[in-house]
């Protein structure tokens, strides 16, 4: 059932996950047969039996999406999610902490089999974080989920790499990309992790050929793999095809080309890093909001920045502190 048309800043179509995350150290790391830093999808019987080998874990909502949403809401935007859950103890925690958040999110949850999806979330000592992803029910997100309406009141309709890979959630977001184009709504789209760039680069590239994504998220080494190409030439390349492309670049700061202007960033510093996750969700949050509030690129890319470094100063995916504070206090 579609949800009720609504006047939203930022509107995002992604997996509804459920972090768990736990510390761990290389030598878990090697046992498990992981790369350090490495995304990779496992099916259910592996979620069981990596979540019993893991440490004592916290679970805290995610999905890359909803993680940019829950920035976005605490800057002080009108956000909406279209994802979904499964109707289980899980299921029932993600829609609670997502609306507690600030985020509008009435899709239904699905009856029986899979479950709720899960990340189990492996972070070293350095901060560095190896996450391993069970889709679950928003394996399975239905086209009839979108809402023409909804879509064509959003001014930016952002949309999640993760989802391009699974059938139907990819169905609904090609019907959403119709929708929004038609409608003149902003298309924001986040390459999210080198595997879905190296599985979808066919796709990706041809949505960027076509003009249908109007602000492109990515990092650096997604950017490389997308353009087949080093990082530096990619973002050239990329910042001539795409209206607005920005790349995160780890402690290196970000770059942003906007109708072929370059704008760079130092990243903002941080006392102790204690886990990443979230840090290029978190930057896309600010960079959207500013954009949203018509600030300069520099401004937009600052956001990003502040935002970032808020996320990776503890554990989790969502932002703690008051992001509108911190962004008013360092930029008015």
């Amino acid at each position: 059932m579609p949800v009720t048309a609504t006047s939203l800043d930022v509107l995002a179509i992604g997996n509804a996950i459920v972090d768990v995350i736990a510390n761990a150290d290389d030598a878990f790391l090697a046992r498990e047969g992981m790369a350090p830093g490495s995304m990779r999808l496992i099916d259910a019987a592996r979620a069981v039996e990596l979540y019993e080998r893991m440490g004592p874990g916290r679970e805290i909502s995610g999905g890359a999406a909803a993680n940019t949403l829950a920035g976005l809401a605490n800057l002080g935007l009108a956000t909406g999610f279209i994802g979904q859950v499964a109707e289980d103890q899980l299921g029932t925690i993600y829609r609670h902490d997502l609306r507690a958040a600030g985020v509008r999110f009435d899709v239904p949850a699905r009856e029986g089999e899979p479950p709720t999806g899960r990340c189990l979330i492996l972070v070293t000592p350095d901060g560095q974080r190896t996450m391993n992803t069970f889709l679950g029910a928003s394996h399975y997100l239905p086209a009839s989920s979108i809402d023409p309406d909804q879509i064509a009141a959003a001014r930016v309709l952002f949309l999640e790499g993760y989802m391009w890979d699974p059938p139907e959630p990819r169905a609904a977001m090609r019907r959403a990309i119709e929708i929004a184009r038609a409608a003149g709504t902003t298309i924001a789209f986040g390459t999210c992790a080198d595997f879905c760039v190296r599985t979808h680069r066919k796709d990706f590239r041809a949505l960027i050929n076509d003009g249908l994504i109007d602000i492109l998220f990515a990092n650096e080494e997604e950017a490389g793999i997308l353009e087949d190409s080093t990082p530096a030439e990619a973002i050239e390349s990329l910042g001539r095809d795409v209206p607005t492309v920005v790349i995160t670049c780890g402690p290196k700061g970000a770059v942003a080309i906007r109708d072929g202007q370059r704008f760079e960033i130092e990243a903002d510093p941080v006392e102790r890093v204690v886990d990443t996750t979230g840090a290029g969700d978190l930057f896309a949050a600010g960079f959207l909001a500013g954009h949203v509030q018509g600030r300069p690129i520099e401004q937009c890319l600052r956001i990003g920045a502040i935002a970032a470094a808020e996320v990776i100063s503890h554990y989790g995916a969502r932002p703690e502190a008051d992001l509108k504070a911190l962004v008013a206090e360092r930029l008015g």
